[in-house]
């Protein structure tokens, strides 16, 4: 199953993770579990936000360029 994910919503799971974690919250038992979720998580999180600088980079070059700059 391909999972369709945003930033925002990464980023609001990444969070509520951490809170549980940081509470005590979460039980021994799957914490492993949400330890692995929160690494995948973050690697989302930060591949997206490299490929977004890097597209608004582009364009800043490319409005830059045509503008005569």
């Amino acid at each position: 199953m391909e999972e369709t994910l945003s930033y925002e919503s990464a980023y609001n799971e990444l969070a509520e993770i951490s809170h549980e974690i940081e509470t005590e919250s979460v039980s021994v038992d799957v914490l492993a579990e949400k330890v692995k979720r929160a690494s995948f998580l973050i690697n989302f999180c930060q591949t997206k936000l490299k490929s977004t600088e890097t597209e608004v980079n582009k364009i800043i070059a490319q409005m830059e360029k045509s503008n005569g700059k």
